[in-house]
C-alpha cells in the first residue's frame, strides 16, 4: 500500500509539472476547440482527437462507480474528486487515492447514489457508449492526422495522456471493490486492471452486486 502512494504521489507531482510546462490551455485555439467539442460542434474537428476527449468524459463516470460506494467505508467524501476528476482528469482524482484508506467490508443499506453506482445497468451504459465512440472513430477518424496532432498540439498530447493514465491508476480501487463482492481470483484483477477502459468497464457489467447488511454498533 506504501509503495502505491508513493507512486500515486510521483505521478501526480510529475503530472502537474508536465502540465505546467506544456501550458496547453495558453495556446491559441486550444479554449475555441474545447468550447466547440462541448457543443457538440464537430466539423472540422478530428473524431479521433473528439473520442478522447470524449473518454475523458467516461473515464471520470467508470472511477464514479467505486467512488461512491467506496466512499462509505472511508472519512472523507468522494465528491470533490469526482466534480474535479471532470476537469482536471487525474490531477482531480489522485488526492482522494491518496487519502483513502483500504477497505474491503461493505455495511449499511445501499442509498440511491450507491444503487446507481452498483447497477450493471450504469456499467452496460457506459461500454455501449464507449463502443459507439471508438467506433466511430475507427470508422471516421484520421489516424495520421491524430499522430500529427498529438506531436505538436500540447492539448492533444495531454489528453491522450491523461485518458491513457487513467487506466494506470485505476487498479488502486479495483481491490477492494473486488473483496467486498466476495472475488478473489487474481486473474480477475489483472485481467481488468490490463485491458485499458475496456476492461474496467466489462468489470462493471459483471461484477456481483453488493449485498446490503445492518452495520453493527
Amino acid at each position: 500500500m506504501m509503495k502505491t502512494k508513493i507512486f500515486l504521489w510521483l505521478l501526480w507531482a510529475v503530472f502537474i509539472a508536465y502540465i505546467l510546462l506544456l501550458a496547453p490551455l495558453d495556446r491559441p485555439g486550444t479554449l475555441t476547440v474545447i468550447e466547440r467539442m462541448l457543443k457538440f460542434q464537430l466539423e472540422g474537428i478530428n473524431p479521433c482527437v473528439a473520442t478522447v476527449f470524449a473518454l475523458m468524459g467516461v473515464w471520470p463516470m467508470v472511477f464514479a462507480c467505486f467512488l461512491f460506494i467506496d466512499e462509505k467505508t472511508q472519512d472523507i467524501s468522494a465528491w470533490p474528486a469526482f466534480i474535479a476528476s471532470n476537469g482536471a482528469g487525474i490531477i482531480g482524482l489522485i488526492p482522494y487515492l491518496l487519502l483513502r484508506q483500504p477497505q474491503q467490508e461493505f455495511s449499511g443499506r445501499k442509498d440511491i447514489l450507491v444503487k446507481i453506482a452498483d447497477s450493471r445497468w450504469t456499467g452496460i451504459l457506459l461500454l455501449l457508449t464507449t463502443i459507439w465512440l471508438l467506433g466511430w472513430a475507427v470508422l471516421n477518424g484520421d489516424w495520421g492526422d491524430f499522430v500529427k496532432q498529438w506531436r505538436e498540439i500540447p492539448f492533444v498530447h495531454l489528453i491522450s495522456w491523461d485518458c491513457s493514465l487513467m487506466a494506470v491508476i485505476f487498479p488502486s480501487l479495483l481491490g477492494d471493490d473486488m473483496a467486498r463482492r466476495g472475488l478473489a481470483d487474481d486473474r480477475i484483477f489483472w485481467t481488468v486492471s490490463l485491458i485499458p477502459l475496456l476492461g474496467p468497464l466489462a468489470y462493471l457489467c459483471l461484477r456481483p452486486p453488493l449485498r446490503e447488511s445492518v452495520a453493527e454498533h
